[in-house]
Formats: C-alpha cells, sequence, structure tokens
C-alpha cells in the first residue's frame, strides 16, 4: 500500500476515506440550502424572527459585520448565505470523516445535525454576544433545531449500500 492512500480505495474512488469525504461534503451544501429553503418558510411564517447567519451578518458579531461593509449592500445576503453553505460543507465533511460503522446508523445524521445546532446555541452565539444566546424564544430555537435536524438527515445519505 502506497503511503497516503488508505486501504479501502485509492483518490476519489467510491469507497475510498477521500471520497467519503468528498461526498458528505457535497451532501452537506445540499443539506445547507435544504436548509434555507426551510429557513425561508419558518421566517416568513413568522416561526423565526432572524436566522443564525442573519444575527451573525447584522448583530455585533466580531468582525462579520466589518467583512460585510466592504461588499456592496446587494451582494451581502447572497454573501451571507454563501458562508452559510460553506459551513453547511465543512460540516459535512467532518460528518464524512467520522467512522462508516457510526455514520451508517440511522440517527447519526440527525444527531449530527443537532450537535451543530447546539455548538452553535452554546459555544459560537454566546462567544459572538448574539442576542438569541442572551434570550429565550422556544419557537424560534424548535425551527433552527429543525432544520438542523433536516440538515443531519441529509447528510445521513439514506443510499443502501452493500456491506464490505
Amino acid at each position: 500500500m502506497e503511503m497516503g492512500r488508505d486501504a479501502e480505495g485509492q483518490g476519489l474512488g467510491e469507497g475510498s476515506r477521500l471520497g467519503e469525504v468528498v461526498h458528505a461534503a457535497a451532501r452537506g451544501a445540499v443539506g445547507a440550502m435544504a436548509m434555507t429553503g426551510m429557513r425561508v418558510i419558518t421566517s416568513e411564517l413568522g416561526l423565526l424572527e432572524q436566522t443564525p447567519p442573519q444575527a451573525v451578518a447584522r448583530q455585533r458579531a466580531r468582525g462579520a459585520r466589518a467583512l460585510l461593509r466592504l461588499a456592496p449592500r446587494k451582494q451581502r445576503r447572497g454573501l451571507i448565505e454563501t458562508a452559510h453553505w460553506a459551513f453547511g460543507v465543512g460540516g459535512g465533511a467532518v460528518f464524512g470523516a467520522l467512522p462508516r460503522a457510526l455514520r451508517r446508523r440511522p440517527w447519526a445524521g440527525p444527531v449530527y445535525g443537532l450537535a451543530v445546532w447546539l455548538g452553535f446555541e452554546m459555544g459560537i452565539a454566546p462567544a459572538l454576544g448574539l442576542s438569541q444566546a442572551k434570550r429565550v424564544r422556544l419557537v424560534d430555537r424548535l425551527a433552527v433545531a429543525t432544520d438542523h435536524l433536516l440538515y443531519g438527515l441529509v447528510l445521513s445519505d439514506g443510499r443502501r449500500r452493500t456491506r464490505s
């Protein structure tokens, strides 16, 4: 076996470790996009006052506002969403790097999605001083938890695979 190659396959082929990470990263992008759709619905129905990406961009999140001010006003919403999708890609890649036996559990994706949400709620939001870290609005929390469950379901990759 060559150095830098895993035992299950080479390069990006199906079944290779790198291939699984790349596949999960792509699913993370799709999952983040699905979350965007769900957030449009929950926001328009009044169930969500402000999405986490909007909160990071609009509130006094360290550095985020200054970066956004460099972009033309018409492009800011697209940049915020692109950053969210990029975060989804990164989260998907991390999920893809988890042991295969764990990822294949039917609950793994949804639990991972909730863990990402809890990481935001308990770590990132308070560190950035976001208002949702200071006040509890149950319906907001439920809406965001639900879209993270959706993200996890997309990551789960429900395809049936043969056992190796």
